[in-house]
């Protein structure tokens, strides 16, 4: 019956691939690491990469070589954007690089997320200010506002 019914019956629906939220890789079923908002804002690198994107570069400059406000504004907006996601995330192997996380527990996690169909969340998984110190969550707002992409 088991043959018969791959050949005949009805066909299993292979879960839709997603891209990765850093960096929009294409992602399939159980690929990936699955981070919090508070794991993905607390990295340097991460700001960086994030500050020298072709769609935030500008304001990265305007930032740095005119001191313009309206650049920096736009550099905070772009923080909160990323600190207030309550959703986890999926990134792609290239990008969990940048994070310094357990990276079994995050591949475990996201093969846990494929699974339930998306819908797990860690239980530290939402907005980063509540699930970090208070001083830790405004040094990295900090850095990312005021120095990341600053190239030496």
């Amino acid at each position: 019956m088991g043959f018969l019914s791959k050949v005949f019956g009805k066909k299993t629906k292979k879960p839709a691939a997603i891209k990765c939220h850093v960096s929009e890789t294409l992602l399939e079923y159980g690929e990936g690491y699955l981070l919090t908002s508070a794991q993905i804002i607390d990295s340097k690198s991460f700001w960086d990469l994030i500050m020298l994107q072709p769609e935030t570069k500008s304001y990265t400059i305007a930032h740095f070589e005119q001191n313009d406000p309206s650049a920096t504004q736009m550099r905070g907006m772009i923080f909160n954007k990323y600190a207030s996601k309550n959703d986890p995330w999926i990134v792609s192997d290239t990008y969990a690089k940048l994070f310094e996380i357990d990276h079994e527990l995050a591949q475990n996690q996201a093969k846990e997320w494929w699974e339930s169909g998306k819908s797990y969340k860690p239980e530290t998984c939402g907005p980063a200010n509540e699930n970090m110190s208070k001083e830790k969550f405004e040094s990295i707002k900090n850095y990312a506002v005021m120095e990341a992409g600053k190239e030496e």
